[in-house]
């Protein structure tokens, strides 16, 4: 693979693009050269650390992506494509904890990754002063499954993050997947969708 015109490359480009006057491009230049020296696994890393400091565009993920691909890093691919449409739409980061299972809620733990969609009371009301369930989907942060019962760091991706609006770091929103409610979330972080300067 030619390193000059990798997805690695044209990430740390966005990123340079993106400095503001007070930071160092030395870091992302360092990305350029371990792409050439360490590989392309090392450059990753490096890019990953630059993109958790500072708030990156979705193309900046979708690059981290592709290069994650075209060396077989699955999980590393589908966190990158998470983390892009955390950019493109805005998250939410929570503490979530599951009912028991003997509580009402669910009887399988939840796998780490982006890999349920569950409804949430997050305050909504129907014109009648029903609760209007929202949709968002769930990333399990870590390596270990959250167990029923559990509690565990999560990201949330709202479907409509208009609905979304109204939240704020301290607020807890309720999580169903069927008539009972099946864990609640504490927001930890509200992180608006990123727009490219």
């Amino acid at each position: 693979m030619d390193s000059q015109d990798s997805p690695l490359h044209d990430a740390a480009r966005i990123y340079l693009s993106g400095m503001r006057a007070e930071e160092d491009p030395a870091s992302a230049l360092q990305v350029m050269e371990s792409s050439e020296t360490d590989g392309w696994e090392a450059a990753l890393i490096l890019l990953q650390d630059l993109g958790d400091a500072r708030p990156q565009p979705p193309e900046f993920w979708a690059l981290l992506a592709d290069a994650a691909r075209l060396i077989w890093l699955r999980e590393d691919a589908d966190w990158y494509e998470w983390r892009r449409s955390e950019a493109r739409n805005g998250a939410l980061r929570a503490e979530i904890c599951l009912m028991r299972t003997e509580e009402g809620g669910r009887a399988l733990p939840i796998p780490p990754g982006g890999l349920i969609r569950p409804m949430w009371d997050i305050g909504r009301r129907t014109d009648e002063g029903e609760s209007s369930l929202s949709i968002a989907s769930l990333w399990v942060e870590g390596r270990e499954p959250l167990e029923p019962g559990g509690c565990a760091p999560a990201r949330l991706i709202p479907l409509t993050p208009g609905h979304w609006l109204h939240l704020a770091p301290g607020d807890v929103i309720t999580m169903h997947e069927m008539r009972p409610p099946a864990g609640t979330a504490h927001i930890i972080e509200v992180m608006p969708p990123v727009v490219p300067s």
